[in-house]
């Protein structure tokens, strides 16, 4: 079974957990694949077992970049904060330049999420 790819930024986080929470019934039937602290938040908070890679800015988003090459990824949910500057922001268009090249989808904000989720 594919795995189900979750990252937010630091001021989208809580946005993240809610809807994962909201809709833990689904999550709960994929491997869960995500950063650093928002796989340890999802874990800690929700008891969803997390597979942790590194940080975004240490090269978490690109670790994840590879799984979706390896087509190994059913969807991202990546909380994106556009208001805050990134430092890794290459690192973030590669990645959803990946899910656009290998066809995955990939959810940036809660209205998106919402509209992937109820084909699951």
């Amino acid at each position: 079974m594919k795995k189900v790819a979750l990252i937010a930024h630091d001021k989208k986080k809580d946005n993240l957990l809610e809807f994962v929470k909201k809709n833990i019934e689904i999550f709960s039937r994929f491997p869960l694949v995500g950063t650093g602290t928002t796989g340890k938040l999802i874990t800690e908070v929700l008891g969803l077992e997390v597979k942790r890679y590194k940080s975004g800015p240490l090269g978490g988003d690109q670790q994840i970049g590879a799984l979706i090459a390896e087509d190994e990824i059913e969807f991202v949910m990546f909380f994106r904060d556009p208001l805050t500057s990134q430092p890794h922001e290459p690192d973030v268009q590669a990645l959803i330049r990946l899910c656009d090249v290998h066809n995955v989808a990939i959810a940036t904000n809660t209205s998106t999420a919402e509209l992937i989720i109820r084909n699951f």
